[in-house]
């Protein structure tokens, strides 16, 4: 079916299982709802949707124009409503609380997780939080409370009340009641936490185990007693890492009492690792990650950020240029020397880059440890005399090629093997020196690793050409 024709009655929808990709069902949605939005086919626009997951559906609104995203979300069923609003971005949720009418808005913020409400709450103007606040119900208002009272970026911060626990003395048939009395209420129950009489926990059992227990066992007798755990106060990257480790479902948050007050679902883990792996793409390029979008954010703050490093290089960068003075008798001498500048210093950037990545990401994954640093350097430093020895022999080939001088070739090829095993030294030492300092090594590394290779490789490449050519 083509993504521009207009679903009718006599005409069967376009489901997610014909399309070759869930992006490519997105976008048949999207387009469908905006033509059938533009029409004023509400009741179509609205059977469209009803088949749809949340998920689709809050990608195919985001999407929309402005002033049709409030009209699509009005089409969802209350139920569905409040399921669509939390995939949607913090954007286009702040831009429907413009537009939604105040019992509308209330109920469906009322009614959102309480881990979403909080992250909404974090991201929403000071003057709607005190409007929505008020109006929460008491119970909604305790729980947010709870989660807002955490630091940021913590487990605390992150996790939800929402959860299942049993008591010990509890038999099998008594658990199974409590779950259908109130499995609609939590995030989960693949996974059901044991707590004493004073909420400390002390055991775990996942519902499979519960299932195939017999009815009069006790909830003691078949739980696990060795559970792991993380504090209110644990970093939430060290919480994603435990649920992909161990490949939980879901992590129990106890406070400094050993007290079960919430879990971290993988649905969380999966935001939070995306958001650190972008933090860290943008450290790499010399960027601060903004708390907006960057589609989204102000182009003079961006500017703002991005100019800190490139002025910081710039002026590091003169010592380049002392280096280039210093040794101008020699380029004065032989001028085809300066040809080969850039071609040194960028295969040395590189080769640093390369190394800094496979470093930074072993540290923020934990595959390589501080403990670890000088084998890492040293494998490094191998892997450099490797590079460095297969690109200076095709450098010096083709220098003689270009130039049909071989003691300039030889000037090139032995220094561009030496820039490339300083700049693997340097790509693998810097990572681990900030480290030690507590600096973020993606966000340091970069401009460091750039102006030593710039120094002192082109330093190493003149006094080299100085000796060979005997200058």
């Amino acid at each position: 079916m083509n993504p521009t024709e207009r679903p009718s009655a006599l005409q069967p929808l376009f489901s997610r299982s014909q399309a070759n990709s869930q992006q490519e069902y997105v976008e048949w949605l999207r387009v469908q709802l905006k033509r059938l939005l533009a029409e004023r086919h509400l009741n179509e626009a609205k059977a469209l949707l009803v088949p749809a997951h949340p998920a689709d559906i809050a990608d195919a609104i985001e999407t929309l124009p402005n002033t049709m995203q409030a009209i699509a979300f009005r089409l969802l069923s209350k139920d569905e409503a409040i399921e669509v609003y939390e995939y949607l971005d913090t954007e286009v949720q702040q831009a429907l609380i413009e537009d939604f009418r105040q019992p509308e808005l209330l109920e469906i913020v009322d009614r959102m997780s309480p881990d979403e409400r909080a992250r909404l709450f974090d991201e929403l103007p000071a003057k709607v939080v005190r409007r929505l606040w008020q109006q929460l119900s008491p119970e909604e208002r305790d729980t947010t409370v709870l989660l807002l009272g955490f630091k940021p970026n913590t487990a605390g911060r992150l996790m939800t009340p929402e959860y299942l626990s049993l008591k010990e003395e509890r038999t099998v048939q008594q658990a199974l009641e409590k779950i259908r009395r109130l499995a609609d209420r939590v995030e989960t129950i693949s996974y059901l936490y044991v707590t004493d009489r004073d909420r400390c926990l002390t055991g775990i059992l996942s519902l499979r185990e519960l299932i195939v227990a017999g009815p009069e066992q006790t909830i003691s007798s078949i739980m696990t007693r060795d559970v792991v755990s993380v504090s209110t106060d644990t970093d939430r990257e060290e919480a994603a890492r435990l649920i992909q480790e161990y490949d939980f479902v879901a992590l129990p948050v106890v406070d400094r009492e050993q007290r079960l007050v919430g879990i971290i679902t993988v649905d969380d883990v999966l935001d939070i690792l995306e958001q650190e792996t972008t933090e860290d793409i943008y450290a790499m390029g010399g960027l601060q990650a903004s708390k907006d979008s960057y589609f989204q954010a102000n182009l003079f703050a961006i500017a703002r950020q991005r100019v800190l490093w490139l002025l910081v290089l710039f002026v590091t960068n003169t010592l380049t240029i002392g280096v280039i003075r210093s040794q101008e008798d020699v380029l004065e001498q032989v001028v085809t020397l300066a040809a080969f500048i850039p071609l040194l210093i960028d295969a040395g950037g590189n080769v640093g880059a390369q190394s800094s990545t496979v470093v930074i990401r072993g540290l923020n994954t934990e595959e390589s440890r501080m403990k670890q640093a000088v084998w890492v350097i040293w494998r490094e430093t191998i892997a450099g005399l490797l590079l460095g020895a297969m690109l200076g022999l095709v450098v010096f080939i083709w220098a003689t090629f270009l130039q049909g001088d071989v003691l300039v070739a030889i000037a090139v090829g032995a220094s561009l093997f030496a820039i490339s095993v300083l700049a693997a030294i340097a790509g693998s030492a810097l990572p681990f020196l900030f480290r030690s300092f507590g600096l973020d090594p993606a966000l340091m590394s970069a401009p460091f690793i750039t102006t030593a290779v710039d120094v002192l490789g082109v330093w190493i490449y003149l006094s080299a050409a100085r000796v060979i050519l005997q200058l």
